[in-house]
């Protein structure tokens, strides 16, 4: 295989190409602290390994219990889910955080609330590309990407049990 380099002189095979991608972010919340549209679009893009388009909603807990009654037959609010629309081009899909429960999440696990949002954020974008933690090798190889991802972005490991209060936003 012939090795060839781009105008800066890098290996072209090391190059990323650029991705198209499209994020909307609606806030349906009544939480005050979330993040940013910016912040959400850095840390998703940053766990894309293809094109996508993603609409990821932010809810309060009604919203969010409604939602993962409906299409999880489980009647509480969780963290997040994550909706996959399959055999489209780009990966499409939505992505809803319930701001409650990051909220509270954080505060019990003694995490950064932007910390946690990022983590949810690349957990979600993770499962839209395919990936799962149904069976344990394939939860370590998720989780093993989440925590590179995340350092990435100067998050500390979110599966260490310690206090994650004082890491970067």
């Amino acid at each position: 295989m012939k090795s060839t380099t781009n105008k800066l002189g890098n290996p072209d095979h090391l190059v990323q190409k650029t991705r198209s991608f499209k994020l909307m972010v609606q806030y349906a919340t009544e939480c005050a602290t979330v993040p940013t549209r910016p912040q959400f679009r850095r840390w998703a893009k940053i766990a894309l390994m293809q094109e996508a388009e993603v609409v990821l909603r932010l809810v309060d807990e009604k919203e969010g219990q409604e939602l993962n009654q409906q299409f999880r037959s489980k009647n509480y609010a969780t963290n997040v889910l994550t909706f996959v629309y399959n055999d489209t081009e780009p990966l499409t899909g939505d992505i809803i955080l319930c701001a409650p429960v990051v909220s509270k999440e954080a505060r019990q696990q003694h995490k950064n609330l932007m910390a946690h949002y990022a983590h949810l954020t690349i957990h979600g974008i993770l499962h839209l590309q395919g990936y799962d933690h149904i069976e344990d090798t394939d939860a370590v190889t998720m989780e093993q990407l989440e925590i590179q991802i995340l350092a990435k972005l100067g998050f500390a490991n979110p599966y260490l049990e310690h206090d994650n209060a004082n890491f970067a936003q």
